[in-house]
């Protein structure tokens, strides 16, 4: 009767355990799948940021161009991004934007977007700097005044920024991203695609700083990587491992069923003896 009851009692805990390791299995499969794929994600960051570094490096020491040679009505292409350029005409004031949530360097503040018309009624949005967020007032604070008259600017072509309607469309003469599309539809005005970032103008302006380069470094993208293919790594061993101490233990308790049910086995061989 005991052998009866041990060998289906066997028979479930070897079906459980299988159970248990098909669904660990699945489990790490589908986790292992989804962290490579992070993992991977992270490389492309890492290849798209160094290819964006070196147009960076190579185009921020160019000869600035006339800006008419780097924009029109077609986007700004990736490796326009950055060239150096420059602008003459008179600034907009009355469709001024502050750009609120943007940094320059270690600083929070805001960014400057006054429109600039030239000489044959082209209109370019150009980026005059950065104003350091008020200790007091926050980014609510009076903008420097864009010089008056005819100006010639120096700066860097830049691309449209791109994102949500409540970033891109303006809303009280204050925006979050730089879309010369979506600042032209809402002001009524059809700009030039992409804007300017200033470095410099003649006459002078006062009262903010111009925009420096972003940092040149691969970033965090490769120890991200790094990170998702050694939890791919972990959860794979860890299985292996969880695997092998399931086997430990029922070997464990085999051994010791056995050792207790052999006295018991030989108690009962020596009485079927002794009635003999």
């Amino acid at each position: 009767m005991a052998a009866n009851v041990a060998g289906p009692t066997r028979l479930e805990d070897v079906k459980k355990l299988w159970v248990r390791w098909v669904a660990l299995t699945l489990l790490v499969i589908v986790l292992g799948l989804v962290m490579v794929r992070l993992g991977e994600w992270q490389l492309h960051r890492l290849s798209g940021r160094r290819e964006a570094n070196e147009i960076i490096r190579t185009n921020e020491n160019k000869r600035p161009v006339e800006w008419s040679t780097l924009m029109g009505q077609h986007p700004v292409t990736a490796q326009e991004q950055w060239r150096p350029a420059t602008i003459t005409g008179t600034f907009d004031t009355a469709h001024e934007l502050q750009v609120r949530y943007r940094s320059n360097g270690d600083d929070e503040g805001s960014e400057v977007v006054t429109p600039i018309v030239t000489k044959d009624g082209q209109h370019v949005l150009i980026d005059r700097g950065f104003l350091k967020r008020s200790s007091t007032t926050g980014d609510n604070q009076a903008l420097p005044p864009a010089p008056s008259g005819t100006v010639t600017i120096t700066g860097r072509v830049k691309g449209n920024e791109h994102g949500k309607p409540t970033a891109t469309d303006p809303v009280r003469g204050k925006v979050r991203l730089i879309n010369s599309d979506a600042i032209g539809k809402a002001q009524g005005i059809t700009y030039v695609n992409g804007y300017i970032t200033a470095t410099s103008m003649a006459p002078a302006q006062s009262g903010l700083v111009p925009l420096e380069l972003p940092e040149l470094d691969d970033g965090p993208h490769l120890s991200y990587a790094i990170q998702w293919f050694c939890f791919t790594a972990i959860a794979v061993i860890g299985l292996f491992v969880l695997i092998r101490g399931d086997v430990k233990d029922r070997q464990k308790r085999r051994a010791k069923a056995n050792r207790i049910s052999a006295p018991k086995e030989s108690e009962t061989t020596e009485t079927r003896t002794t009635t003999k």
